[in-house]
Protein backbone atom coordinates (compact mmCIF):
# COMPACT_ATOMS: atom_id res chain seq x y z
CA UNK A 1 0.00 0.00 0.00
CA UNK A 2 3.08 2.47 0.57
CA UNK A 3 4.10 1.85 -2.27
CA UNK A 4 1.23 2.75 -4.08
CA UNK A 5 0.25 5.89 -2.25
CA UNK A 6 4.16 7.05 -3.51
CA UNK A 7 3.66 6.79 -6.93
CA UNK A 8 0.43 8.62 -6.44
CA UNK A 9 2.43 11.29 -4.70
CA UNK A 10 5.32 11.33 -7.21
CA UNK A 11 2.46 11.34 -10.26
CA UNK A 12 0.67 14.24 -8.56
CA UNK A 13 4.45 16.34 -7.92
CA UNK A 14 5.34 15.68 -11.61
CA UNK A 15 1.82 17.02 -12.70
CA UNK A 16 1.80 20.33 -10.57
CA UNK A 17 5.82 20.75 -12.22
CA UNK A 18 4.30 20.37 -15.59
CA UNK A 19 1.51 22.75 -14.47
CA UNK A 20 3.36 24.88 -13.43
CA UNK A 21 5.02 25.62 -16.67
CA UNK A 22 8.58 24.84 -15.73
CA UNK A 23 8.27 22.23 -18.08
CA UNK A 24 7.35 23.93 -21.25
CA UNK A 25 9.70 26.49 -19.87
CA UNK A 26 12.99 24.61 -19.55
CA UNK A 27 12.24 22.54 -22.92
CA UNK A 28 11.64 19.48 -20.82
CA UNK A 29 15.12 20.04 -19.90
CA UNK A 30 15.56 17.81 -16.69
CA UNK A 31 18.85 19.50 -14.99
CA UNK A 32 17.61 23.12 -15.94
CA UNK A 33 14.49 21.57 -13.73
CA UNK A 34 16.13 20.41 -11.13
CA UNK A 35 18.45 23.67 -10.97
CA UNK A 36 15.57 25.53 -10.57
CA UNK A 37 14.11 23.27 -7.81
CA UNK A 38 17.21 23.20 -5.89
CA UNK A 39 17.31 27.12 -5.92
CA UNK A 40 13.53 27.56 -4.60
CA UNK A 41 14.78 24.89 -1.65
CA UNK A 42 17.81 27.45 -1.16
CA UNK A 43 15.19 30.50 -1.18
CA UNK A 44 13.06 28.43 1.33
CA UNK A 45 15.60 27.95 3.75
CA UNK A 46 17.11 31.07 3.92
CA UNK A 47 16.76 33.92 6.41
CA UNK A 48 13.12 35.05 5.82
CA UNK A 49 12.17 31.31 4.87
CA UNK A 50 8.39 31.48 6.62
CA UNK A 51 7.62 34.68 4.78
CA UNK A 52 8.65 32.77 1.38
CA UNK A 53 6.86 29.82 2.19
CA UNK A 54 3.58 32.04 3.16
CA UNK A 55 3.91 33.81 -0.22
CA UNK A 56 4.41 30.04 -2.27
CA UNK A 57 1.74 29.16 -0.26
CA UNK A 58 -0.71 31.76 -1.26
CA UNK A 59 0.13 31.95 -5.03
CA UNK A 60 -0.55 28.27 -5.10
CA UNK A 61 -4.18 28.58 -3.61
CA UNK A 62 -4.70 31.78 -5.84
CA UNK A 63 -3.66 29.23 -8.91
CA UNK A 64 -5.74 26.53 -7.24
CA UNK A 65 -8.92 28.55 -7.35
CA UNK A 66 -8.72 30.39 -10.21
CA UNK A 67 -8.10 27.08 -12.09
CA UNK A 68 -11.27 25.33 -10.28
CA UNK A 69 -13.30 28.71 -11.16
CA UNK A 70 -12.72 28.16 -14.62
CA UNK A 71 -13.30 24.69 -15.04
CA UNK A 72 -16.13 23.72 -17.23
CA UNK A 73 -17.71 20.59 -16.75
CA UNK A 74 -16.71 18.26 -19.46
CA UNK A 75 -19.49 17.84 -22.37
CA UNK A 76 -21.47 14.72 -22.11
CA UNK A 77 -21.13 12.31 -25.19
CA UNK A 78 -24.09 10.97 -26.00
CA UNK A 79 -24.98 8.36 -29.04
CA UNK A 80 -26.38 9.85 -31.52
Amino acid sequence: MQRRERTRQLIELGGLVRKSGLVDLTDDDRATIYGALLELVGRARGDNAGDTLALWKRRGKRAFDAEASNATPAPSHRPA
